[in-house]
C-alpha cells in the first residue's frame, strides 16, 4: 500500500513565512501573499502560480474539516519562494471608474413624492449623477495620485458598452489596479420595497478576464484566466461588503440594508476588473423617493461609498487586497 505523504497546515505554514493567507473554502482558491508577491493555488488541483507568471505542478491542496493543508514539499517549496524574493512589490489603486447609470434620453427609473405640498417626480439618472459627482470630488481631495473617473459628468448618455470600454482601455501602471463602481437606484411594482444593496458579479458567472498575449502557454491560459478571475471575484465582495458596511453607517437608520447580492449585470460582467453595483434605495417607494430627492441624504450616500472605498483601498495597498483566513 502507498503511504500517504504526510500533511501540513496551510494556515501555519503562512504564519511560518510571515505571508497573509486567504483561502474561500466555496471555490476552493488560494492565496499567499507577501510583500506584493502571490502564490495561488486551488484546493484538489496540481497547478500552482507564483504571481501569475511561473506554473509548477505541486502535489493538490486537501480539505478537511480543520482546514487546508499540503505535504511538505509543497510548504517547502512556498518557504523557498517567499524566503528568496526580490524587492518588495507594492500594488496600489491606479484608478477608480465611477459610473453613474442612465443619464440624457434614459431617465431610468422614476418615482414621485410629496415635498412641502408639492407633487416632485425623482428620477434616477438625476439622484445617481449627483452622487456621483461628490463621490469624484471626495475621492480627488483624498488621492491626488490616483485618477479618478466618471463616465459621464452630465446629463449624457453613454452606452452601456462605452462605459465598460472606457473603463477596459484605461492602462494602468505595473503592479496597479483599477476598480469599477456603477451606482443606481431601484424601482419596483411593490411600492412597500425599499433599502440600499449591493451587487456583485456571481462566482458562477465566467468570463474572459486575461488578455490572451500576456503568456505564451496557450495550454494554461484558461486556468490562468479562472484564477484571475476568483481573484477579481473576491476583490469585488471585499469592496462591495465594504461599501454596504459604509452606506449602513450614514443611512441604516433611515433605509433598509437588503445586504450583498450576486447578478450578472453588464456592466459587472463586462468590466475587466474588480467591480461592484450600487443601488441607493427605491424611488417607487414614496418615503425612500423623499429621502432620495433630499441633497442632505444624496450626500450621506456619497460620504458612504466614499468611505467604503476608502477602506478597501487601506486594505488593498496594505495587503494586495486579502484579509488573513480565521
Amino acid at each position: 500500500m502507498a503511504q500517504t505523504a504526510p500533511l501540513v497546515s496551510v494556515q501555519d505554514v503562512s504564519k511560518n513565512i510571515g505571508a497573509l493567507f486567504f483561502w474561500d473554502p466555496l471555490s476552493g482558491v488560494a492565496i499567499l501573499e507577501k510583500n506584493g508577491h502571490q502564490v495561488n493555488f486551488r484546493t484538489g488541483e496540481s497547478l500552482v502560480f507564483f504571481d501569475y507568471r511561473d506554473v509548477e505542478l505541486l502535489d493538490a491542496p486537501v480539505h478537511s474539516s480543520r482546514g487546508l493543508f499540503i505535504t511538505r514539499d509543497f510548504a517547502r517549496r512556498l518557504e523557498n519562494f517567499f524566503n528568496t524574493l526580490p524587492t518588495p512589490v507594492s500594488y496600489r489603486v491606479g484608478a477608480i471608474l465611477i459610473d453613474p447609470g442612465h443619464g440624457g434620453r434614459d431617465p431610468g427609473a422614476i418615482g414621485k413624492t410629496t415635498v412641502r405640498g408639492k407633487t416632485v417626480e425623482v428620477r434616477e439618472k438625476d439622484i445617481v449623477l449627483s452622487v456621483a459627482r461628490d463621490l469624484h470630488d471626495r475621492l480627488t481631495r483624498q488621492y491626488p495620485d490616483k485618477k479618478i473617473l466618471l463616465t459621464r459628468t452630465g446629463d449624457t448618455f453613454p452606452s452601456l458598452q462605452e462605459r465598460v470600454e472606457k473603463a477596459n482601455s484605461f492602462k494602468t501602471a505595473p503592479h496597479e489596479a483599477i476598480i469599477y463602481i456603477s451606482i443606481h437606484a431601484n424601482a419596483a411594482f411593490n411600492t412597500a420595497s425599499r433599502g440600499f444593496e449591493v451587487w456583485y458579479l456571481s462566482p458562477d458567472y465566467r468570463r474572459t478576464v486575461v488578455d490572451s498575449t500576456s503568456t505564451d502557454q496557450d495550454e494554461i491560459l484558461p486556468i490562468l484566466n479562472s484564477m484571475m478571475e476568483e481573484e477579481f471575484t473576491t476583490e469585488s465582495i471585499l469592496i462591495a461588503k465594504s461599501i454596504m458596511e459604509g452606506l449602513d453607517a450614514q443611512i441604516g437608520s433611515q433605509s433598509k440594508n437588503r445586504g450583498l447580492k450576486e447578478e450578472s449585470w453588464f456592466v459587472v460582467r463586462n468590466a475587466r476588473m474588480p467591480s461592484v453595483l450600487v443601488e441607493l434605495g427605491f424611488v417607487t417607494n414614496p418615503e425612500e423617493a423623499r429621502l432620495l430627492a433630499d441633497e442632505a441624504y444624496l450626500q450621506k450616500c456619497a460620504t458612504g461609498i466614499y468611505n467604503g472605498i476608502a477602506s478597501f483601498i487601506s486594505h488593498f495597498e496594505g495587503s494586495r487586497g486579502f484579509t488573513a483566513s480565521q
